[in-house]
């Protein structure tokens, strides 16, 4: 059996590796009929630290082929990765692709496969922000809507696909960022930071491209009662630079994290600001709160149970939200599985596809 997995984007690597893994212990246990994985990179993410250094850090196998596609109008990246890949998956013949969570690259990899009429499974299916001016809303629904497979990270999220009459081959597999974390608990670069701070991202070209929003939003990371550490995206740095925003007051601003880096200045931090999807289960799987950046979340599970809180861009209430954060969380981490989620895609897979 061949398997293509296709990846762009930072999140996605994280994915790919609890994937890849999965099929590496499945091909232990079945050395007469093992699988074979081909991992395709779009390109989308291109930074070393937003790339190379996940592939190193989590043992990803390296990429069959790196596309290379840097283009910054969506319309445009999405097409170039469609007709890219369309080449790659006629010249691999895989007996399925496998896309993850939103992006450009999932996408255009789902819309490739459907059109060589190769089965797609969809990891990460089912979640729904109800905001269809985001294009990862966009991106889920179509995804959605063209998967053979659906592998869903929630009971809720499997309770969407229903409601929009999407029932065939949907499974609940847990999320497979779950069993990243776990995973990767042991390999944690520390901190070295003494005491409490907050760990802040923001790259949302709706949180950047407004440099009204933007100067909001920072003042209210400068104003917070405790430490605040942002290491910056590079599209955050551009926008900061051209606003004119400096760091000050309670707010740090360092160079973008490799994956464990990442990780360990998660687990030593006090709480979380984000808008990133990831971050925002990454911080409940280490048992912090965590206040959105946005007005709305796929990961609604995490509202549900008070691990998160919506805070819009910080037009009001900051001081607030951040007394909130900071007090302790339980956590329940079955909303996610049980940190097997790999494990029951890889076998459901070969199950499927016999």
């Amino acid at each position: 059996m061949r398997i293509v997995s296709i990846t762009g984007a930072r999140p996605q690597f994280m994915k790919a590796a609890v994937i890849s893994n999965s099929i590496r212990d499945y091909n232990l246990k079945n050395v007469a009929r093992p699988i074979q994985e081909i991992l395709i990179h779009t390109g989308q993410h291109y930074d070393y630290e937003m790339s190379q250094t996940f592939f190193e850090e989590l043992d990803i196998p390296e990429p069959a082929v790196n596309l290379d596609i840097r283009s910054s109008l969506q319309g445009e990246m999405t097409g170039l990765m469609i007709s890219a890949l369309e080449k790659e998956l006629n010249f691999h013949k895989p007996d399925c692709v496998l896309v993850y969570g939103d992006t450009n690259s999932t996408l255009a990899g789902a819309l490739a496969a459907s059109k060589l009429l190769i089965p797609i499974a969809h990891i990460e299916a089912g979640l729904r922000s109800f905001n269809r001016k985001m294009p990862e809303e966009i991106n889920r629904i179509v995804v959605d809507n063209i998967s053979d497979f659906l592998f869903c990270p929630s009971r809720k999220a499997v309770d969407q696909l229903l409601k929009e009459d999407i029932s065939e081959n949907v499974f609940l597999s847990g999320d497979v960022h779950y069993d990243s974390l776990l995973h990767s608990k042991s390999k944690v670069t520390p901190s070295d930071r003494k005491g409490p701070f907050a760990l802040a991202t923001i790259h949302r070209p709706e949180n950047t491209d407004n440099t009204d929003r933007l100067q909001t939003i920072f003042l209210a990371l400068k104003e917070c009662a405790i430490p605040v550490v942002l290491p910056v995206h590079p599209r955050t740095q551009k926008e900061l630079d051209k606003a004119g925003i400096k760091p000050g007051g309670s707010l740090e601003i360092i160079n973008p994290l490799s994956y464990l880096s990442m990780m360990g200045h998660l687990t030593d931090c006090s709480f979380v600001i984000t808008d990133s999807g990831g971050l925002q289960k990454e911080a409940y799987f280490s048992g912090k709160r965590c206040l959105i950046v946005r007005s709305e979340t796929e990961w609604t599970e995490l509202l549900d149970c008070g691990a998160s809180m919506l805070v819009g861009g910080f037009e009001s209430g900051a001081h607030l939200a951040c007394e909130w954060a900071l007090k302790p969380l339980e956590k329940n981490n079955e909303i996610y599985g049980n940190g097997t989620a790999g494990t029951f895609i890889v076998e459901k897979l070969v199950g499927l596809l016999k």
